[in-house]
């Protein structure tokens, strides 16, 4: 059964029709089906972490995926994922190797203790509270050379989209239902 807002979805994401440079990157952690779920496509995607990490932490890990416009794999991997937060979708135009280097600077953190914690900011929850708090250079430094991040709400018909804009945060709060566009204040 196709999911009630996967036409608007895409419509949002590829507004002008086939392009390239829209990636997701989806957390294994959430549910066992995505690492088979990559692994049985063609969609190219490559792991956040580095090196050699053991076969059982693999289905469990993230993954930066190139999506495709009308493709049967993005299709699936956004009908299935999208309300049970599987994941971000960002919009760039750079290489699969320069983006994945961008993004793994975000995954380790300190505390104020100095202590080094994971950062699990590809979970919308996270993304939508963490990325409003960010000043002027960590909002430099968090976009580089991304144009737009698209997350889920807590409601499923509703998705923000994160631009950086004169050097301050640009959020959209877009219906999927609708269309209807709502700009949060503050």
């Amino acid at each position: 059964m196709a999911h009630p807002y996967l036409a608007n979805l895409e419509k949002l994401l590829w507004p002008a029709g086939a392009r390239r440079g829209l990636w997701m990157i989806v957390d294994g952690a959430r549910d066992r089906q995505i690492f088979g779920m990559l692994l049985n496509s063609y969609l190219e995607y490559s792991c956040l972490y580095s090196g050699t990490i053991p076969v059982a932490l693999e289905p469990a890990a993230p993954y930066l995926v190139q999506l495709e416009y009308e493709d049967r794999y993005t299709r699936q991997l956004l009908e299935r994922g999208w309300g049970k937060s599987w994941g971000i979708v960002l919009k760039c135009d750079t290489s699969v190797e320069r983006l994945r280097r961008h993004l793994r600077t975000f995954l380790v953190v300190q505390d104020p203790r100095g202590k080094q914690l994971l950062f699990r900011y590809y979970d919308p929850r996270v993304w939508r509270v963490y990325l409003p708090t960010c000043n002027d250079s960590e909002l430099r430094t968090v976009f580089g050379p991304i144009e737009a991040f698209y997350v889920e709400d807590e409601d499923p018909a509703e998705l923000w989209e994160f631009r950086r804009e004169d050097g301050r945060l640009a959020r959209r709060k877009i219906s999927l239902a609708t269309g209807e566009v709502a700009v949060p204040r503050g």
